[in-house]
């Protein structure tokens, strides 16, 4: 069993995360910003947090015992680069301070490579008008890149897009971005938590399809 902190646990994508992990027998810290919004997240014996994912000091703090740590953030009020950047560094450092090993983020399937090599948001015919917000998840991921860090963290996205109406199968295939791949947040998180129980992939960009 271990300790997970999810941040950003109040969107379906980061719901979807604790629910699995609860589910493995894990215990689960649920991260979010205003924790009155979110009273029903602190069921089922989840301990639920205040905390700024963009604040290395908070990061560090809700952290401290944890094993492991998901991000499933988002601020639409934010510009797009100076969030994603600012969470990755506050999650470098924050997460390096508590002394935990394992970071997953969930990501953008934009910004993933095709099987040509090219990302998807440079395809054809790929809608442009919220390019700003796939350059700010590259940027933040040229981050973690570009840091020195012995945090192993992993940059997990669905192929293409989620099944919003999805169902838990429990099966899943990782792939190269294609459009029409989906798959649902829940097989979504048991990729996420199959990565915390057994980590086979390192500092890269996962891309998740239903299997």
């Amino acid at each position: 069993m271990s300790k997970i902190a999810v941040f950003g646990a109040g969107g379906r994508a980061g719901r979807a995360a604790v629910g699995e992990a609860r589910q493995r027998g894990h215990q689960v810290t649920a991260v979010v910003r205003d924790p009155a919004k979110y009273g029903d997240l602190a069921a089922d014996g989840v301990h639920l947090l205040a905390g700024d994912v963009t604040d290395v000091n908070s990061v560090a703090r809700v952290a401290q015992g944890h094993d492991a740590a998901i991000s499933a953030v988002y601020d639409a009020g934010a510009q797009p680069e100076a969030f994603f950047t600012g969470a990755a560094r506050a999650l470098l450092d924050g997460l390096t301070r508590a002394g935990v090993g394992r970071l997953l983020v969930v990501g953008l399937a934009s910004v993933l490579k095709t099987a040509s090599g090219v990302a998807l948001m440079d395809t054809p015919g790929y809608p442009q008008e919220y390019r700003s917000f796939y350059l700010g998840h590259a940027a933040g991921i040229e981050t973690l890149r570009a840091a020195t860090t012995e945090l192993d963290w992993l940059v997990v996205s669905p192929a293409g897009d989620f099944d919003h109406g999805g169902v838990r199968t429990g099966r899943y295939w990782t792939a190269a971005a294609e459009a029409t791949s989906r798959v649902s947040y829940a097989d979504f998180a048991v990729a996420l938590l199959d990565e915390i129980d057994t980590a086979k992939h390192h500092r890269a960009h996962l891309g998740i399809k239903a299997g």
